[in-house]
């Protein structure tokens, strides 16, 4: 289980991948697919679309979009 501020080790902002948007660390898979594909999908049929991901990398992106939102005006 991720906890604190862990997250920050799992999500990466880059600009040469995936334009610049937040990913899972080593990989292409960004956070926004990861979290959205959540309302629909369970957190287990999720990790047998992405293999590559365990239960923490879904966690820590949850953990992103929760911190974003924190800071973002929604109008």
């Amino acid at each position: 289980m991720i906890t604190g501020d862990k997250w920050r080790q799992r999500i990466t902002c880059d600009s040469e991948l995936h334009h610049g948007e937040p990913c899972v660390t080593g990989t292409r898979i960004a956070v926004a697919v990861l979290v959205a594909s959540l309302a629909e999908m369970a957190m287990a049929d999720l990790l047998k679309e992405y293999p590559q991901l365990n239960r923490e990398d879904i966690q820590a992106a949850i953990l992103y979009a929760a911190e974003a939102a924190h800071s973002t005006l929604v109008v």
